[in-house]
């Protein structure tokens, strides 16, 4: 009768470690998952970018510098590899295209061209679906992190390799993009 309960503790205690262990798998895919919708979109963005520096660069060709950092941070953004070099590289795109809002500002001309209008538009829409996808990673972050150093689990996901992972954030550019933008006639 003993050895019948122990076994009995044995299996519930090993059905539970399998239980959590799933449950840790399961969020972490969930993240993978939600950063590879983040760099579909990402894929989008640094398609759409080469056809804005050429439209733009018809009407502001002496503001080469300004283009060239938006290809360069395009180009770093394409070749990085990891979820957080990934992060870090739309971090500077993110900085050089607010470079390029910026400089597009002395060009009205541009601003009323039907190319222009349209690529503007697919980059708007583009980088609210960015936005949207980049909480739904964040959320899915914060489930697996929760479960990673939350009692028991955390037990689990130390025994087997799980570690706290990073968030998407926007680091040194959230202050300049919680601004509300300036309005002049």
């Amino acid at each position: 009768m003993t050895l019948v309960i122990i076994v009995a503790i044995l299996v519930i205690v090993v059905l539970w470690v399998v239980s959590l262990y799933n449950s840790l798998v399961k969020l972490r895919n969930n993240r993978e998952n939600a950063f590879a919708d983040i760099d579909v979109q990402l894929k989008q963005r640094y398609d759409l970018i080469p056809q804005l520096v050429e439209t733009v660069k018809g009407y502001a060709a002496h503001e080469k510098e300004t283009l060239e950092r938006v290809i360069n941070a395009r180009n770093g953004a394409i070749s990085a590899k990891t979820i957080d070099e990934k992060i870090a590289a739309d971090n500077m795109l993110t900085s050089a295209l607010s470079g390029l809002k910026i400089t597009l500002e002395a060009y009205p001309d541009l601003k009323a061209n039907q190319n222009f209008l349209q690529l503007q538009e697919e980059i708007a829409d583009l980088e609210n679906k960015l936005s949207s996808v980049r909480r739904y990673f964040n959320s899915a972050t914060k489930e697996l992190n929760n479960a990673i150093q939350t009692f028991p689990s955390n037990i689990i996901a130390n025994m087997f390799g799980f570690h706290r992972e990073t968030m998407f954030d926007l680091g040194e550019q959230r202050a300049t993009l919680e601004e509300a933008p300036k309005i002049q006639f």
